[in-house]
């Protein structure tokens, strides 16, 4: 199966339940960045970089690249000024123009990262960069969150806690070819409540949860809202990130 097909069908929920990114990053990556901008969101989903981002910038030209028609579409609801190209980012990068910022948020593990970054590299403006973003669950200092991690390992096939372990920072070093190399990167955590249903939606939202559905059957949402249950309060929950940013120019 494709990945286009569980992406497809998962687009609503990823759009409503989903983390966004904190604006308390954003300062970092809109900074020096000149009035009209071509900016390329890579692995763009529903649109939720560009909720963070275009706000922030001053008459940009941006495109959006997915290769979810189910993405795209929900995307093309929230920001119709934006052009939105259904493909991999990979080969789509070809036929743009050079950019003047390059960002991919929590679609760069599903990427051929380092075919993606070479081609990136290659196609910024003199004064472009590429920026990758990404929201990771802190399961080191929340209970619960740790719990639904061990859920997952044991119900998902082939699941593992850290299967975004990526040094990006290194990758970028290793793969992005331009002329006097810098890479800064930020950490920030931060934390969000929420609904025990709104986490019961979001645990729906994952490509991972929906392969243990598909092995375990649609009762193991109830053992996610089991999980939440338990650790709420006033029928809420408390979920930990870390939010890692990576700037390279």
């Amino acid at each position: 199966m494709s990945r286009q097909m569980p992406f497809d069908k998962l687009a609503k929920k990823y759009d409503e339940y989903r983390p966004r990114y904190p604006q308390e990053l954003v300062q970092y990556v809109v900074e020096g960045t000149k009035t009209n901008p071509r900016v390329v969101d890579c692995g763009s989903g529903t649109g939720i970089v560009l909720e963070w981002l275009l706000p922030y910038l001053s008459f940009p030209e941006t495109y959006a690249v997915d290769i979810s028609e189910g993405m795209i579409s929900g995307g093309k609801s929230k920001f119709p000024q934006v052009n939105w190209i259904v493909g991999s980012i990979e080969d789509v990068l070809d036929d743009l123009e050079p950019a003047d910022l390059i960002v991919a948020g929590q679609a760069y593990q599903w990427f051929n990262r380092k075919k993606f970054l070479q081609k990136a590299s290659s196609n910024l403006t003199d004064n472009g960069k590429i920026a990758i973003i990404q929201n990771n669950r802190d399961y080191f200092t929340n209970i619960m969150l740790a719990e639904y991690e061990s859920l997952l390992e044991s119900m998902s096939p082939g699941y593992v806690r850290n299967y975004r372990n990526i040094d990006i920072k290194k990758e970028l070093f290793d793969w992005v070819d331009l002329p006097n190399l810098t890479v800064k990167d930020y950490n920030y955590s931060w934390k969000r409540e929420v609904q025990i249903e709104d986490f019961v939606g979001m645990s729906s939202s994952s490509t991972q949860v929906q392969r243990a559905i598909d092995a375990h059957g649609a009762d193991f949402l109830d053992h996610v809202r089991n999980i939440a249950v338990k650790h709420s309060y006033n029928g809420k929950v408390i979920l930990n990130y870390t939010t890692q940013l990576f700037i390279a120019r």
